[in-house]
């Protein structure tokens, strides 16, 4: 049948309305015009065309995929640049990089052993 709802941009047509909004709402290359349904997709395939990661560390320089984000990978690699990690126990005065990492050195105080 008919398919009158038609993609201006890319020329493709759709039986259903919804179905084109669903289409305009891609994520699409401005080189090759391939579409992604979500955009750390595209960011990711952008790296074939610039040869370069689109996130780096601001003091020196070392580049992250958008994988890694918002993991823990970019915040940790900036604190290797810090002079201290964020979180410190109050016993020992020892940093973590993590809340989690305190509390299981914290909970060694207590005689507890979280991994046996």
């Amino acid at each position: 049948g008919e398919q009158p709802n038609k993609c201006l941009e890319r020329g493709q047509s759709f039986s259903w309305n919804s179905s084109l909004i669903a289409h305009q709402h891609l994520h699409m290359g401005e080189k090759c015009r391939k579409s992604f349904s979500q955009n750390f997709r595209l960011i990711h395939h952008q790296v074939i065309h610039t040869g370069e990661w689109p996130y780096t560390c601001g003091e020196c320089g070392k580049s992250f995929t958008p994988i890694s984000l918002p993991s823990p990978h970019l915040l940790v690699h900036q604190w290797t640049h810090m002079r201290e990690w964020p979180y410190k126990c109050p016993v020992s005065g020892k940093r973590f990089w993590s809340s989690s990492c305190a509390l299981l050195h914290e909970r060694t105080y207590r005689g507890e052993r979280p991994y046996r």
